[in-house]
């Protein structure tokens, strides 16, 4: 091992990509987990699949949820190059221009919508979408689906049907409405941060890339140094000239600063860590988007319910295998919509996916019959959760409680959410399709009963953020450039920084964020 001007922990494509893009700096990426190489991370259909493979993802699980009955939900992170990128849903959504405004109003300076867009824009290339807001050269392609099933066009005419907008491009400059979705596939390939970022910058001389475990950040004298790291059956360190990057996850970033000695100091020294910088706001913070599958059951076999046997997913298969086309060329997402929960607020807070079979996001539980299904929760719960260390051996998973439902409006906006979905199969648009509804079921109606089925069967969707949050007050972990409080030569760029949990999937903001992080990185070194 040598030393590096830039280290950076975990995914890290867009960075790594960025800061090698002149030449002048060497960088390596700290990657633990393998190769995305393969069809169960490249064809887009088989999404469910990475998400339940130890190979590419941590493995982390929440705590017993208390307000959940003590439900213990699976909480996937990707541990394979491309980071979670590899393993999402794919799923595009830059978020509401609020959001962001939001962010700099909480004190993220200069993460207001107007500073964030151009990056959104440099980071695409969108295949549709309204001129003027959308990129079109960017590493990360973005399409929308073929929308050929007849259920696609329904739901976005049953929302319109119901009083509400319609957007033909949410990521444009109305979020609010219903209409086609956008994922992140390109020519019939998951198209990852590895695939748009990674690769490339693999092809630079100055960047590198080593398969092992980050243990901890060395810190000397205030100042981060470089990364302990297991690597081939030893513990060695890469040294950083100029800075060491944090990019592991809402999980793994505030994990490995508390590995370090840089979090809330009581905490450090009940596990007998040094502390290097007590900063009391790592770990917390913690949010994430829960979501309920409401199911209806087709009268037509127009679903993929056919296609759930064993011969049709080998013809699919094969297919994509051979030309990337059909079925498994596609995520399936291809409708949603962004709408307002009631009057008086400011922007939409309810989003819906809509697919064309009753089944669960992780692939289990599928329905026994031909269905459809909108996922379905409301985008700014204001419960709240940690990490926090287990122990100091950095081989151990933290603990994880996001708290869930924690906060009372939290349940009147998940019933409200129920009830709006029924309101919407419930329109004409769907007479020729709608069958007997699945779930909750027809006779779930009474606020007790809805809270029983949100408790039972309420599910994340998988995007945990905010643990290691922006701003300039003692309980933020980072400042607006991202550089970690009371160190120098240290960054975190990942979601981890976001101050509040963006409304929609928060992969974009993610790439994002990275993209604007590179930049301020390259002004500092002029500066």
């Amino acid at each position: 091992m040598k030393t590096f001007d830039y280290v950076i922990v975990g995914a890290g494509s867009a960075l790594a990509y960025r800061l090698s893009e002149d030449g002048r700096y060497s960088v390596i990426v700290i990657e633990h987990g393998g190769t995305d190489v393969g069809p169960l991370i490249q064809m887009p259909a088989a999404l469910s699949i990475p998400l339940n493979m130890s190979r590419y993802d941590w493995g982390f699980s929440s705590e017993p949820e208390p307000h959940l009955g003590g439900r213990v939900l699976a909480t996937p992170r990707g541990k394979v190059l491309g980071g979670s990128s590899s393993i999402n849903g794919m799923v595009y959504v830059r978020g509401h221009a609020h959001d962001f405004d939001h962010w700099a109003a909480e004190g993220a300076r200069g993460w207001g919508f107007a500073d964030v867009l151009p990056y959104y824009k440099r980071m695409e290339t969108a295949h549709g979408g309204e001129a003027g807001w959308r990129g079109t050269d960017g590493p990360m392609h973005v399409q929308r689906g073929s929308s050929r099933n007849p259920l696609f066009s329904a739901f976005v005419q049953a929302g319109k049907q119901a009083g509400f907008e319609t957007t033909a491009d949410y990521n444009g400059s109305k979020q609010e409405g219903f209409g086609p979705m956008e994922q992140t596939i390109h020519n019939g390939r998951r198209w990852s941060a590895a695939n748009a970022y990674l690769r490339p910058a693999l092809k630079r001389k100055n960047v590198s890339l080593v398969s092992g475990f980050a243990r901890r950040v060395v810190i000397e004298n205030q100042r981060a140094v470089g990364v302990e790291i297991e690597w081939r059956r030893k513990v060695e360190i890469i040294k950083a000239r100029r800075e060491v990057i944090l990019a592991a996850s809402s999980v793994n970033s505030p994990k490995l600063l508390m590995l370090s000695g840089i979090g809330p100091a009581a905490h450090l020294k009940e596990h007998g860590i040094e502390v290097a910088a007590d900063r009391p706001g790592v770990g917390r913070n913690l949010q994430d988007h829960l979501e309920l599958y409401i199911q209806q059951a087709s009268t037509k076999p127009i679903t993929l319910y056919s296609k759930l046997n064993l011969f049709s997913k080998a013809m699919i298969g094969a297919e994509w295998l051979f030309f990337k086309t059909g079925l498994g060329a596609s995520n399936h997402f291809e409708a949603a919509a962004f709408v307002r929960s009631r009057a008086g607020v400011e922007y939409p807070d309810i989003q819906y996916h809509f697919l064309p079979v009753a089944i669960r996001y992780d692939g289990k539980a599928a329905a026994k019959s031909h269905g459809f299904q909108a996922h379905v929760g409301p985008m700014r719960s204001k419960s709240r959760g940690s990490v926090a260390l287990r122990s100091p051996n950095p081989a151990d998973a933290p603990v994880i409680r996001f708290n869930y439902m924690s906060h009372p409006e939290d349940w009147a906006d998940f019933r409200h959410s129920i009830r709006l979905t029924r309101e919407i199969f419930g329109q004409k648009a769907f007479d020729d399709f709608r069958g007997d509804e699945i779930a909750p079921g027809a006779d779930v109606h009474s606020d007790e009963q809805l809270d029983d089925f949100i408790r039972e069967h309420v599910e994340s969707a998988y995007h945990p953020c905010g643990t290691c949050r922006m701003g300039e007050d003692e309980t933020a972990v980072v400042d607006s450039a991202l550089k970690v409080h009371g160190l120098d030569g240290l960054r975190v760029v990942d979601a981890s920084v976001m101050p509040a949990i963006p409304s929609p999937n928060i992969h974009p903001a993610t790439i994002m964020i990275a993209e604007k992080g590179s930049d301020t990185i390259a002004r500092s070194l002029a500066a």
